[in-house]
């Protein structure tokens, strides 16, 4: 790799991110797509402006030995959008892989399975977080973003932000949901965040800048699952059974 080469590299890159932002995606698909450009440079010393059909199949056909097809494929969208749109080329390569098809069913959280884990997680923050999530059926980065004034104790009712598609929707609010969150928040009072980060602990909750970390969280979610001995991935369930395990 010359100098030359790496300096027009990093020049296209701030281009992709630039359009990436431009386009109004989500924040995860950014990242996504701008980390796939990053992983494809260092496969082909930063020289990715003309990559033939034989170069990709090496390099998918060795992605594909050390990441998923779902890591797969974000590069291939990633690396197709770097050409649309900083290179302004046609993409040719539109049937270059096919994920092998199928379809997951989620797992589902049972009444009893919810109380284990609840009753399993000691720290407030996190026991509450995981039983907001199960009883309204939210998604993580949901729960995440959740702030005081989404939530509509009048209409009972939460509006949840940014989901999926990049579309906002409510969601019913149970009478015991709203009576756990309201004490929960009677324990940080933050102005404007319902799940303040814990590194400064409860009596600097009140003064976080950002919600509670997704690593500590998917952590702690781990960690409680294991301790009681089940195989489900989330507390989220189709199923939005409330419980007064709080």
């Amino acid at each position: 790799m010359t100098a030359k080469s790496e300096a027009h590299f990093k020049r296209n890159y701030e281009t992709h991110l630039k359009h990436l932002k431009l386009k109004g995606l989500q924040p995860k698909t950014i990242e996504a797509y701008a980390r796939a450009i990053r992983r494809i440079g260092a496969y082909f010393d930063h020289r990715i402006d003309d990559l033939t059909e034989a170069q990709l199949t090496d390099y998918f056909a060795s992605l594909l030995e050390s990441h998923s097809w779902s890591t797969v494929k974000l590069d291939l969208y990633g690396l197709k959008f770097y050409y649309t749109h900083v290179l302004q080329r046609p993409w040719a390569h539109l049937d270059l892989i096919k994920p092998p098809s199928g379809q997951r069913l989620p797992d589902i959280v049972t009444v009893e399975e919810a109380r284990r884990l609840f009753a399993a997680t000691r720290v407030a923050s996190y026991r509450v977080f995981f039983f907001t999530l199960y009883s309204l059926g939210l998604r993580l980065g949901e729960g995440l973003r959740l702030e005081v004034g989404d939530i509509d104790a009048g209409h009972r009712r939460v509006h949840i932000r940014d989901a999926k598609g990049n579309k906002d929707r409510f969601v019913p609010l149970p009478e015991r949901t709203l009576g756990v969150l309201h004490r929960f928040w009677q324990l940080h009072r933050h102005p404007w965040l319902l799940f303040p980060n814990r590194q400064g602990g409860l009596k600097g909750a009140h003064f976080a800048a950002s919600p509670l970390d997704r690593g500590g969280v998917q952590l702690a979610m781990r960690k409680v699952v294991e301790g009681c001995g089940l195989k489900k991935r989330s507390p989220r369930t189709a199923c939005a059974t409330v419980m007064p395990l709080i």
